[in-house]
């Protein structure tokens, strides 16, 4: 027979949990629609799992800078640009369209130079990064297979370009679980709301318990996690209450699984209210740590603060974090002029190298992937010959991996002479991804999901793993 709901524990819920516990990944797994993963699974979503092989990474901290950063003018290097700037060449598509179009060719703003025992040339917008290139494996032939901004980063991040899927980090939560019940398997550090919004660490099909959490930087990360009740006694005794009730409501209805991954997102979100705000306190931080990153003692804001933070959210076992330096404005989407870049570059050069370096001293590098990347490149060509900026280039681009298996020092793929097209080796989006999940451990074939009577995964039925850069 069916119950209607008790109004009491409608109350309580709302006073004691609502308002003040949980947030949208967690609202998000109990409003989800109950779409059939195992019963093992729905019992508790974010329980370890074991990888489909032995794996070099535990954790990803994925390094998304958004916008799309100029790869002939940061870890591309292209002498024949240099020497053939202002010459025309012939391209059969600008800006999307297709066509023959005359354009001319620009020479990039900074200088190259060999960096480290490797000798990878870094140019000067990134000089502490370049600090770090023995630790990184830098890839010049990314591609991807839209031009337009909110279809690139939907696809960096989900692998489809048209359709909200779920995000990279969903699917490694997913595929691993957490190793912290205490904290969100995936968590996004966000000063702003990116292009494509919050499909970029949304779950879409997955249990709603993989979606990322935004946690935005300033004095209060994560609104309202601190407790309402007058002491933490007091709330004791009301969860004791409201989990006796639970557990009744449970045994009520045979011990659904579903139910039970519902309690258990409550119980979880208990363990982040004296957990969370304690990973954000960086008041223990040394000052030559904080030094590292370029942090004022303090400050709760900026990249740095977001790349500390990262570091100590990797070493309580957090499995996917996510940083995003800017948002869908103000970023390096640099069409009027490539001098903009300049900052945007001095923003996060520092941080990165600080985080690089911390995480080597203290042993995390070797089972932590770093990615750095942006959603396309920009232009090594423009339709004027003084035009001061670039425009969007999917064709080819550069990210870079560092640790978590990944060998460092090299540098994988080419573009052509002046940096239009790949010419080697070339590494799609989706290869990107399979290689991420395959240094978790995971088969990027068999990590699939039923929905809609069909089997997904993050590559869809692309993508192959890009062996020569393993270690």
């Amino acid at each position: 027979m069916n119950r209607s709901p008790d109004p009491c524990r409608r109350g309580l819920l709302q006073s004691m949990a609502a308002g003040s516990i949980l947030w949208p990944a967690l609202v998000s797994e109990l409003l989800a629609e109950d779409s059939a993963p195992s019963r093992a699974s729905a019992a508790d979503p974010l329980a370890p799992r074991a990888p489909h092989f032995p794996a070099k990474a535990k954790r990803v901290i994925f390094l998304h800078m958004s916008g799309g950063v100029s790869h002939v003018d940061s870890w591309d290097p292209k002498p024949r640009l240099w020497a053939d700037a202002g010459k025309t060449v012939t391209v059969p598509e600008f800006q999307g369209r297709k066509g023959s179009f005359e354009m001319f060719l620009k020479a990039p703003q900074w200088k190259f130079s060999p960096h480290g025992r490797c000798g990878t040339l870094v140019s000067e917008l990134f000089p502490r990064i370049a600090e770090c290139v023995d630790d990184l494996c830098v890839i010049r032939s990314m591609k991807t297979d839209h031009t337009n901004h909110y279809e690139a980063t939907l696809g960096i991040h989900t692998g489809s370009f048209t359709f909200a899927r779920p995000s990279i980090g969903s699917w490694v939560s997913y595929g691993l679980g957490t190793e912290n019940r205490n904290l969100p398997s995936f968590l996004v550090l966000a000063p702003q709301s990116p292009y494509a919004g919050n499909q970029v660490w949304g779950s879409d099909f997955l249990p709603g318990a993989h979606q990322g959490t935004r946690v935005v930087p300033g004095p209060e990360p994560i609104a309202n996690v601190r407790r309402r009740s007058r002491s933490e006694r007091l709330q004791e005794m009301e969860l004791a209450a409201l989990q006796v009730m639970n557990r009744q409501h449970l045994v009520g209805r045979g011990a659904d699984p579903l139910l039970a991954a519902r309690i258990k997102s409550f119980e979880t979100a208990f363990g982040m209210q004296s957990e969370m705000p304690e990973a954000f306190d960086l008041s223990g931080e040394t000052a030559e740590t904080l030094r590292l990153y370029g942090l004022e003692p303090g400050s709760t804001q900026g990249f740095a603060w977001q790349c500390l933070v990262a570091r100590r959210l990797a070493e309580r076992g957090v499995r996917f974090i996510e940083l995003i330096d800017v948002g869908s404005s103000a970023n390096w989407d640099a069409h009027g002029d490539m001098m903009t870049h300049l900052p945007l570059a001095k923003n996060v050069d520092q941080p990165i190298a600080g985080l690089l370096q911390d995480l080597k001293r203290r042993g995390l590098l070797e089972d932590t992937l770093v990615v750095w990347t942006t959603e396309f490149g920009r232009t090594p060509f423009n339709a004027a010959p003084n035009a001061a900026g670039r425009e969007h280039h999917h064709w080819v681009f550069s990210s870079w991996l560092a640790g978590g298996g990944v060998k460092g020092g090299i540098t994988y793929g080419t573009s052509d002479e002046h940096g239009i097209d790949v010419a080697s080796d070339v590494v799609h989006v989706h290869d990107f991804h399979a290689t991420i999940l395959h240094l978790l451990g995971l088969d990027h074939t068999r990590l699939t999901y039923r929905h809609s009577g069909r089997d997904y995964r993050l590559t869809d039925v692309h993508g192959h793993v890009v062996t020569p850069i393993l270690a």
